[in-house]
Formats: structure tokens, C-alpha cells, sequence
């Protein structure tokens, strides 16, 4: 909690960076609200000038001016208005209406009710200095050509004269202060910037993330918690708690009292689990929620949504062998405790998603730069070491030695790209993990003069996107280890998926995990850590006659039916 202070602050920088930042863009938006009110306010003073000037009869010189101030306002409000037409038009403006009332025997007073609007326009546009150029060549036009014409002596035209310099300048000056207020005063909130808000988002999220019970933000051990605490309440033989995953779908994040759950969860079929997703509502059913269940056996079930805000994060299913076990006082009590834990999923939900993607664009971040840096740097040196061998026909000790580095530098170039390709590797969302898998021990094993045999088994189900991304790290760390170390010939690839229960096993028949491994069981660890944390079981044991088996395995294996 010390740091909380420190940390608005810097939030508070950053947004306010961000603001300023955006400043253009903000002014941008007002000044075109601006000038849709000009528009209007130009029509309005247009259709003023022309009535005055028109009331005691129609004659040809006025007709003429109002026609040519008319042509240069419609130039002045089509043109885009930073374009050098519109500048144009509301030049043309300021000269017409100053000349006309400075030179003709007109109403003076009658003409300069127009002048504003040209210099409030130049000022919303072009800022303050334009529209005081603009006010001085009015200014101007209407000493000389009063001089000119003998009116500097009317009281009356200088009356109107002032006036209308007067009208325009301090209209113009407002205008701009009102603009530069009205932007100082607008809220953050209403133009959010996406990194100060990501980043305030952020923030808050790991100060939040510190102080919560544990300081677990893991989906699977929410879930968990969740299932012991209603299966407490409300008696029942079986349960899960189960999540979204974008297709169709739903995944099991914790399950209780069988080794597997055997329930049709996706989301287009007529059962409990579909309906209390699409509803948001309880459902009580007097069937099993399992694709395989004896004829004739009793069973209650009940689906309860996770609801956070508007959203549905995930259900609540529990299932038991006795009928109305859950009458609706049970239901009400277990959506008493859903409220609370729905939040709490969603904030670990989200926190996963984002540090998957965070992980994604790390690798894909570190991929471009080794391509683009070492890689090609390596393949220069190798044409380098080609070329000095082509110069050294006779020196065979030399050229001996050069081929020996050339052909370490084609070994490191080889493992930079089979690097390259296993960071861009990603379980695709249609593809499944068992594709992703399989493509990847293809390429190593082309590279590596490796036979590859497969054996993959998924079904239609998927598990959690976080949770396939760790099995195909094990799995390449684990394909990867009997491409460097094992010297092997060849490799079994088995995977088999029935969520959630996923197994993955790489074989081969190579020389076997020594204790004198080069890489000090560095990537045994790695391999270790993501399966914990995944919740899985690791297993490396010998192969017979020869070579290593590295398995992980989720949950238990479902039985034959």
C-alpha cells in the first residue's frame, strides 16, 4: 500500500502526457464543432445584411456587393478549412464587406454586421494572428477609402466603423479563450487515450494483484477454491466450474468426485450447461449432463452462471444421484457466493489472457530481432569463410581449418532458425494443439535427419488456451533436447487430448539423460516448472532398449467405452 501514491502520481503524469500529446487531435474536434456554428451564424448575418440593405428598395450596386459576398462565403465555408481556398474566401469577405461600406453610398452600419464573422473563423482556424491581420486590412480599408471618399467626417460611418472593428476584434479574442478554457476543463474520460488507460488499467491491476489472498491470480486455483466452497454448501456427487474459450465451447478450469468429466459442453446443444450460458439464469434439470449415461438413472443437475457485470465468465455445474436434490433454496444460496467469485475469475481470466499475449509478443519481438541481427550477420560470415577458402586452393591446412568453421557457422545458422521457428510457434485457435505439435516436430526432425513418428488423438473439445501454450513448450523443449543431446535417429511424437485430460510423450532412441548432460538439466527444470504450473504431472523415465521418454500428463485417462 506504500507505493500507491507514488503510483497515481505517475499515472496522473503519464495520462496528462498523454492529454497534452493529444492536444492537436482535441483541438481538431472542437474547432469543428466551431465551424458548424460559424456556418450557421454566416447564413443568419447573410440573410441580416441582405434585408437591411434591401429594405428601402432594390437597386443594382447593392445587389452586386451582396451577390459578391455571397460567392465568397460559400468559397469560404465548402472549402476544407485549412486548405488555401477557404483562407481565400475569408479574405475575400473582410476586403468586400470593409470596401463596400468604406467606398459606396451604402449603410455602412448594415455591411458591418458581417465583418465578425470572417475574423472569428480565421481565428478558430488559423489562431489569433491571422485574424488580427485580417482585422488590421479592415481597419485599413476602411481609413482609406473613408478618406477617399469624404466620410471621415459622417459621425455616423465612424460610429459604424468602430463599432464593427470593435465587434470583430473582441468576438475573435473570446472566441480563442473560450476554446483553450474549454479544452483545459474537459474531462480525461471524455477522450480516453488507449496506452494512458491501458497503463492506468495496469497499474491498478498490480497493485490489486499484490494485495489479494495469496497473491494468486490463477484461474485453475480460483476455480478450485470456488468448487470446495459450494460443494460444502449444497450436497452433490459430481462438479466443475468451467470457462469460455471462443469457440463454441466451454473448458474445464476444476472438476470434483469422478477422474472424468464426461459432459457435453458445447454451447449449440439443447442441456443445462447451454441454457445457463445463454440465459444467465439457474437451470435445474432432471438429466446428466454426461454424452454417456446408464438408461433409467435418476440424476439431478444444476448449472449456475458466473456473472460479472453483464458478462457470463463461466458456470457452476454440480450433478447428483438423487432426484430434487437441488430445490430452488439450494440455488439461491449457491448464487448468494457466485457473485463474488465470478469477479474474481473474470480478474484472473483477463490477467492470463493478457500475460499470454504480453509472452506472445515478447517471443515474436525477439524472433524479428535475432532474424534481423545475428542471423544475417552469421550468414555474412559464411559467405566470408566461402570466399577465403576459394583464395586458398594450395594452402590445405588453412583451407582445412576454414571448412571447419564454415561448418559450425552453418550448425549455429541452423539452430538460430529452428530457434526462429519455435518461438513463432503458437497453438492456432482452429488448428488445435496436437497441429501444432506435429508441424513443429516435422521441422526439427527435416533438420535434424530425424525419422518422425506420429500419434495424435484430439477430440473436438479444447482446453485452456494458457494451458495448451504450456504443453507445446514441453514439448518443444523436450523435442528440442533429443535434437541436441541425444543423438538419436529417431522420434515418437504421441499426444492425445480429451479435455481435461491431455497427455503429451516424446520418445527416442538416442543415448539417454547422462549425468554429465551439457546442458546441466537446465531444460528439465524449465519443462518441471510449466507443468506445475499448469497443474500436470511430469515423467522422464528410460526407454527400452535405448533412449528417453519425457511425458506430461493432465488429469486421468479416460476409460474405454
Amino acid at each position: 500500500m506504500t507505493d500507491l501514491p507514488a503510483t497515481r502520481t505517475a499515472t496522473a503524469g503519464r495520462a496528462a502526457a498523454d492529454r497534452a500529446a493529444a492536444g492537436p487531435t482535441e483541438r481538431t474536434a472542437s474547432a469543428a464543432q466551431a465551424q458548424r456554428a460559424i456556418v450557421i451564424v454566416r447564413a443568419l448575418l447573410l440573410v441580416l445584411v441582405a434585408v437591411r440593405l434591401l429594405a428601402d428598395g432594390v437597386r443594382p450596386a447593392e445587389l452586386l456587393w451582396l451577390a459578391l459576398l455571397l460567392a465568397a462565403a460559400v468559397i469560404a465555408t465548402v472549402a476544407p478549412e485549412s486548405h488555401e481556398v477557404a483562407r481565400l474566401g475569408r479574405t475575400a469577405e473582410v476586403l468586400i464587406t470593409a470596401f463596400a461600406a468604406s467606398t459606396l453610398n451604402l449603410d455602412a452600419a448594415a455591411l458591418l454586421v458581417y465583418l465578425p464573422v470572417p475574423i472569428v473563423a480565421a481565428a478558430l482556424s488559423e489562431g489569433r494572428r491571422m485574424a488580427g491581420a485580417y482585422l488590421i486590412a479592415a481597419a485599413t480599408l476602411l481609413t482609406v477609402g473613408g478618406a477617399v471618399e469624404g466620410r471621415l467626417d459622417e459621425r455616423e460611418y465612424l460610429v459604424a466603423a468602430g463599432q464593427g472593428l470593435l465587434i470583430s476584434g473582441a468576438s475573435a479574442y473570446l472566441v480563442t479563450i473560450l476554446q483553450r478554457v474549454l479544452l483545459a476543463r474537459r474531462p480525461a474520460e471524455e477522450t480516453p487515450q488507449p496506452y494512458a488507460e491501458a497503463t492506468r488499467l495496469l497499474t491498478q491491476l498490480r497493485s490489486v494483484a499484490r494485495q489479494l489472498p495469496g497473491a494468486t491470480l490463477d484461474p485453475g486455483g480460483l476455480a478450485e477454491h470456488l468448487l470446495e466452497e459450494v460443494r460444502a454448501m449444497v450436497p452433490s456427487v459430481r462438479g466443475a466450474v468451467l470457462s469460455g474459450s471462443g469457440g463454441g465451447r466451454l473448458v474445464v478450469l476444476a472438476q470434483a468426485g469422478v477422474e472424468r468429466l464426461d459432459w457435453e459442453t458445447a454451447l449449440d446443444t439443447e442441456s443445462a450447461v447451454a441454457d445457463a450460458w445463454a440465459t444467465q439464469q439457474p437451470v435445474v434439470s432432471g438429466r446428466s449432463q454426461a454424452r454417456s449415461v446408464a438408461r433409467g438413472q435418476s440424476i439431478s443437475s444444476m448449472a449456475v452462471p458466473l456473472i460479472a457485470g453483464v458478462r457470463t465468465v463461466g458456470l457452476i455445474v454440480l450433478e447428483s444421484d438423487t432426484p430434487g436434490a437441488f430445490p430452488p433454496a439450494l440455488v439461491a444460496r449457491v448464487q448468494s457466493v457466485t457473485g463474488a467469485a465470478a469477479l474474481r475469475l473474470e480478474a484472473a481470466l483477463l490477467f492470463d489472457e493478457v500475460r499470454s499475449l504480453a509472452t506472445t509478443e515478447e517471443r515474436q519481438r525477439l524472433a524479428r530481432e535475432i532474424h534481423d541481427g545475428v542471423a544475417q550477420e552469421l550468414v555474412m560470415v559464411g559467405y566470408g569463410i566461402d570466399n577465403a577458402v576459394a583464395a586458398l586452393p594450395n594452402a590445405e591446412a588453412a583451407e582445412e581449418e576454414l571448412r571447419v568453421l564454415r561448418a559450425e557457422v552453418t550448425r549455429v545458422i541452423t539452430e538460430l532458425r529452428l530457434s526462429l521457428f519455435e518461438l513463432r510457434s503458437e497453438v492456432d485457435r482452429y488448428g488445435g494443439l496436437t497441429a501444432a505439435i506435429s508441424d513443429y516436430a516435422r521441422t526439427v526432425g527435416a533438420s535434424a535427419g530425424l525419422r518422425v513418428h506420429l500419434s495424435l488423438d484430439e477430440s473436438t473439445a479444447r482446453l485452456p488456451a494458457a494451458v495448451e501454450a504450456e504443453l507445446l513448450r514441453i514439448a518443444q523443449e523436450a523435442i528440442t533436447n533429443a535434437r541436441k543431446h541425444a543423438g538419436a535417429e529417431n522420434l515418437w511424437v504421441t499426444c492425445a487430448v480429451d479435455p481435461p485430460f491431455a497427455q503429451v510423450e516424446i520418445s527416442d532412441d538416442g543415448s539417454g539423460i547422462g549425468e554429465n548432460r551439457p546442458d546441466g538439466h537446465y531444460g528439465l527444470a524449465i519443462m518441471a516448472e510449466r507443468a506445475e504450473r499448469i497443474r500436470g504431472r511430469l515423467e522422464i523415465t528410460p526407454r527400452v532398449p535405448n533412449g528417453t521418454t519425457v511425458a506430461v500428463v493432465l488429469g486421468t485417462a479416460p476409460r474405454a467405452r
